[in-house]
C-alpha cells in the first residue's frame, strides 16, 4: 500500500473533506477522559496548539469539554480555527429526537455550531438498554429518517459537516443510496479493516482513525514493529503510530490526559516513516478485539446479537 503522501492526499497538517472544510489531521480525543477533561482540552489548544476537538454525549464530559473550549476561546483562539466533533447516541436514532439531541449538545460545548457531528453507532437502542443489549432492545433504525434529520443541521447552519462511526460496507452503502450530503467516518486503526477503508476511499469519503494507540485489549505502541521503527527514527510509538495513520490518508484524534503526552502527539509533522516502514506497520496483524463491539452490543446468551460477525454484517 503506498503511502497517503505519494497519493497526494494529505495538505500539511490537515485534510480537505468532501464539503470543502478542513479538519485538522491531529485532534484530541476525549473519550475516557476523566475529571480533568476541561484542563486537558485547554492545554491541547492554547499550549500545544490542536484545533481539533473529539467528543461526543456517551462519554458524559461534554459540559467538561466545552470548559475547556470556552477557555481557550477566552485566552484569544478564535473560533472559527477550531474543529469540534460530536456524535449522537444509539438511543436518539429517531428522526425527531435528532435536533433537540444536538442542540443539547451545542448547550454543553457552549458553541452555536458543530463542526462534524456523527452517528456513534448504526444501531437503535431501547432507553435504558442494557450494555450489551438484550432480545428486545435493539430497535428498527431509520437510518434513511435519521441521515435526513442530519442532513437538515447542516441546512439550518447547526452543523458543518455530517458522519457516521462503525459503519460496515452493507451499511455504508445503504446510506449513500438515499444521502443528499455524503458522510463522513470513524473508525478504528487497530482494526484496520482495509474493506470498509478501500470502500470509503472510492467513494471519497474521509476517515478519521479513533484511539490510535489501541485500546486496553493491546496497546499497540508496544508491539514489536512499532517499537523498532520508533527506536529507528528516534520517535515515541505513539508518534509512529499517528504517523502512519496520517500516512495511510486518515486525521486522527489521541486521548490524553497528561500535558506532557498530549503536546508529544502532535508532534508529527515535518518528518515521514520511510516506505519500507510504513509497509512494516500496515503489515501488523490486525487484533479484531479493540473494534469487535463485543462490550457494547454483543450479548452471546440473550442475542439480539450473538457474534462479532453479526454485528458486523459478516464484513469482518
Amino acid at each position: 500500500m503506498a503511502s497517503a503522501k505519494a497519493m497526494g492526499q494529505v495538505e500539511q497538517d490537515h485534510f480537505v473533506l468532501k464539503s470543502g472544510h478542513t479538519m485538522p489531521a491531529v485532534g484530541l480525543g476525549t473519550w475516557r477522559a476523566g475529571s480533568d477533561t476541561a484542563h486537558s482540552v485547554q492545554t491541547a489548544i492554547t499550549e500545544a496548539g490542536y484545533r481539533h476537538v473529539d467528543t461526543a454525549a456517551q462519554y458524559g464530559i461534554e459540559k467538561d469539554v466545552g470548559q475547556g473550549l470556552k477557555a481557550a476561546m477566552e485566552a484569544g483562539i478564535n473560533r472559527k480555527y477550531l474543529f469540534v466533533t460530536s456524535k449522537l447516541w444509539c438511543t436518539n436514532l429517531v428522526p425527531e429526537r435528532v435536533p433537540p439531541t444536538l442542540k443539547n449538545t451545542l448547550k454543553d460545548l457552549q458553541l452555536d455550531y458543530l463542526d462534524l457531528y456523527l452517528i456513534h453507532w448504526p444501531f437503535r437502542l431501547k432507553d435504558g438498554a442494557h450494555m450489551p443489549p438484550e432480545a428486545g432492545e435493539v430497535l428498527e433504525f431509520d437510518m434513511e429518517g435519521v441521515w435526513r434529520e442530519m442532513e437538515n443541521l447542516v441546512k439550518d447552519g447547526l452543523v458543518k459537516n455530517i458522519g457516521v462511526c462503525n459503519y460496515t460496507v452493507t451499511k455504508l452503502n445503504r446510506l449513500m443510496q438515499s444521502a443528499n450530503i455524503p458522510p463522513a467516518m470513524e473508525m478504528h486503526p487497530g482494526w484496520k479493516n482495509d474493506k470498509i477503508f478501500e470502500a470509503c476511499k472510492k467513494l471519497g469519503i474521509h476517515v478519521t482513525a479513533y484511539s490510535p494507540l489501541g485500546s486496553s485489549e493491546k496497546n499497540l505502541a508496544h508491539d514489536p514493529v512499532v517499537e523498532k521503527i520508533a527506536n529507528k527514527l528516534n520517535k515515541s510509538p505513539g508518534q509512529v503510530l499517528i504517523k502512519w495513520a496520517i500516512q495511510r490518508g486518515t486525521s486522527v484524534i489521541p486521548k490524553s490526559s497528561k500535558d506532557e503526552r498530549i503536546k508529544e502527539n502532535i508532534q508529527v509533522f515535518g518528518w515521514e516513516i520511510p516506505e519500507e516502514d510504513f509497509k512494516a506497520l500496515c503489515s501488523i496483524k490486525d487484533d479484531k478485539r479493540v473494534l469487535t463491539g463485543e462490550e457494547l452490543f454483543v450479548n452471546k446468551t440473550h442475542g439480539p446479537y450473538k457474534s462479532a460477525s453479526e454485528l458486523w454484517d459478516h464484513d469482518n
